[in-house]
């Protein structure tokens, strides 16, 4: 099974540059991504962004805290483009399971991301709400746990095994630290790993040999030593 690579960014040149790149299977957003892409208007921006990305699947979340809002929000971003996933974060800021938006949305068709997801139990609560027939994602923050001393694996693992049989619903690997990442997720069959610009362009380097990457660490080191004009 192939591991589908996301690209986390919501910066408009960015997206327009990997939107024509085959390894790019999609994108994800979020309200802080968008405020650091520069945003003043999150429709308008968002709308700028799909006249570009039309046919690769893309992420936008709502940001509202309280379930009315976010349903509100939620209708609107759909109507953007067949190819938008609504993103739905897990809980509110209060903490309250927002199960009753997931599955209002879900029953009529509407695609979602859940996200901040850090535990199989989120998960099995998400994936009990969520219509089977809806293409759905599941957002876990694998980077995140891993910056804390949890090993992210496990839960992906049972997280896989009880959306396999069913083909709309994906997990995807969020938070990424490094391209070693994307080798975790295709071992598990992770159906999504998403990451940053930074860590895709790593990617187009595997294979490269351990002499030629010794040969370029030592000849960075010699080449910012004269930089530097250092001496002894």
């Amino acid at each position: 099974m192939k591991t589908k690579i996301f690209c986390d960014i919501a910066d408009y040149k960015t997206i327009k540059f990997f939107n024509n790149k085959s390894l790019v299977d999609g994108f994800t957003t979020n309200p802080s991504l968008m405020r650091l892409a520069g945003a003043k208007n999150y429709k308008e921006y968002s709308l700028k962004i799909l006249k570009i990305c039309n046919r690769k699947p893309i992420s936008f979340e709502v940001f509202a805290d309280n379930s009315k809002d976010m349903l509100k929000q939620a209708y609107d971003i759909t109507s953007w483009g067949k190819n938008v996933y609504v993103k739905i974060p897990v809980v509110n800021s209060k903490g309250i399971f927002t199960g009753s938006v997931i599955k209002e949305l879900s029953d009529k068709g509407i695609k979602l991301n859940i996200t901040a997801v850090y535990t199989f139990e989120q998960a099995k609560k998400i994936y009990i709400k969520l219509n089977k027939k809806t293409k759905s994602i599941i957002s876990i923050f694998a980077g995140r746990m891993a910056d804390k001393g949890k090993d992210p694996l496990p839960i992906f693992k049972r997280s896989i095994s009880l959306t396999k049989k069913n083909k709309n619903i994906e997990i995807l690997w969020a938070s990424t630290r490094e391209a070693y990442n994307y080798t975790q997720a295709k071992k598990i069959n992770c159906n999504i790993i998403t990451m940053p610009p930074k860590i895709i362009n790593q990617i187009n380097g595997f294979g490269k040999s351990f002499k030629s990457m010794t040969l370029d660490t030592v000849k960075g080191f010699i080449t910012d030593s004269k930089k530097s004009r250092f001496s002894l």
